[in-house]
């Protein structure tokens, strides 16, 4: 059986699977809690997460559980695979992050990897492709279809971050209280958000995680793309992402980069997927395959190469 974590900042989708026979995969369960990040989290926060959140759930899989009408004949830490993917789990951080998974699991049973790492075998499998995360920031990645070759690096959302929410959120309230987005709209905006120009400032430059606050935003945005201007907003933010994280891999030739299909995966991605492929087809580029989250994706993928 295996177990596959994908880790964001506020939390942890969970996947337990489990092999009957050869070429057969079984979902068994899939658990949440709270997001893991070992680079703004400290030790004793995460090992209470995998000791309490997570063992309290896998503990209703004890020796002798039925499990899809099948009974596990030995206790079920003994015979799980853990593949960990999160943010914050680069190679500085990652045996961290394993270290502490080894107090629960058996060390050889565990692989931690990068978000963009799961982005990557999500989207692409085994194949070369472009792999990009569309979400409260925004990543990419060239991949040879077994490893990450090059990566573009997204800087955040001050200096980067390029096709993010929080981005989008910045050029909206940018142009909004700049007058260059219609009046109706600013007052739509106010009254259904309940927020003014003076609660903005507090909001972005006075209170913690200005960023996700930026791409909260995206709720109002995606419900008013009937005006043109915005919707207009969008396609640029994405073309953005594209001319300067996704453009400077076509100069890898020995990976045929320039002829890749660009997979995505995120809310942002999802959400606004009409504009994300108008964009890249302005730019050149052919989506492959656009998805919320990588979990499907590396379920598929792990039950591929069991």
């Amino acid at each position: 059986m295996i177990l596959i974590a994908d880790s964001g900042s506020t939390k942890t989708d969970w996947t337990l699977i489990n092999f009957p026979h050869p070429g057969q995969s079984d979902i068994v369960a899939t658990f949440h809690t709270q997001g893991i990040n070992p680079v703004h989290q400290e030790p004793d926060v995460i090992r209470h997460i995998l000791g309490h959140e997570l063992m309290s759930q896998l503990s209703t899989f004890p020796r002798g559980a039925l499990v899809n009408s099948r009974v596990l004949e030995t206790p079920l830490l003994s015979q799980l695979s853990v593949f960990f993917y999160g943010s914050g789990c680069t190679p500085v951080h990652a045996p961290r992050m394993k270290q502490m998974l080894s107090e629960v699991f058996t060390p050889q049973q565990i692989e931690v990897h990068s978000d963009l790492t799961a982005a990557a075998r999500a989207l692409c499998g085994r194949q070369p492709g472009v792999a990009c995360i569309l979400g409260t920031g925004s990543n990419s990645c060239l991949y040879d279809g077994n490893d990450i070759v090059a990566n573009t690096p997204a800087l955040g959302y001050v200096l980067g971050d390029e096709g993010s929410g929080s981005v989008l959120g910045r050029k909206f309230l940018n142009a909004l209280y700049k007058g260059r987005l219609p009046e109706s709209l600013k007052t739509a905006f106010e009254q259904e958000t309940k927020l003014t120009q003076a609660s903005v400032i507090q909001h972005v430059y006075r209170e913690p995680l200005a960023n996700r606050f930026l791409a909260s935003l995206s709720l109002f945005i995606s419900n008013h793309l009937d005006e043109p201007l915005l919707r207009t907003l969008v396609i640029d933010n994405f073309r953005e992402f594209l001319q300067n994280n996704v453009a400077p891999y076509r100069k890898h030739s020995e990976y045929h980069a320039d002829s890749l299909p660009v997979s995505f995966v995120g809310s942002m991605a999802q959400y606004y997927e009409s504009e994300l492929r108008e964009a890249a087809g302005l730019e050149g580029f052919t989506v492959g395959v656009v998805m919320k989250s990588p979990m499907e994706g590396l379920v598929r993928y792990h039950s591929e190469h069991a």
